[in-house]
């Protein structure tokens, strides 16, 4: 088994599901038109598959493929942090992290004790 080390952006989770994420980017970034001319679709058909349905209510999702496709296109990797950071970061990595963070965040407090005047172990 290959080990691999990640540095992605975090909080990618904030959206409710990757498809929420993916629309979040195209919207955010160059936008429907754009991100459609890339992958060969018309700009309805992919905010349809952006919003999961059509305007009558038919399901209409986005296939594998259009992620692949979409992720080639526009070189945006951040769909797959998106399911790194949903599915394959356990409680014991995210509770190291946390206590990481903390300690950081403790070293920079000492310091600006300091400059107050107070004292800190």
């Amino acid at each position: 088994m290959k080990s691999l080390q990640i540095t992605y952006e975090d909080g990618l989770t904030r959206n409710r599901s990757l498809r929420e994420h993916i629309a979040a980017q195209v919207y955010a970034g160059a936008g429907v038109t754009a991100v459609a001319g890339r992958l060969d679709m018309a700009p309805s058909k992919l905010s349809e598959k952006l919003a999961g349905s059509d305007s009558s209510g038919k399901p209409r999702g986005l296939s594998i493929d259009d992620l692949e496709k979409y992720i080639t296109e526009t070189r945006d990797v951040s769909p797959i942090h998106y399911l790194i950071e949903r599915f394959l970061i356990s409680p014991e990595a995210a509770t190291a992290e946390a206590l990481a963070e903390l300690q950081q965040q403790l070293a920079g407090l000492s310091g600006t004790l300091a400059k107050l005047g107070v004292r800190w172990p």
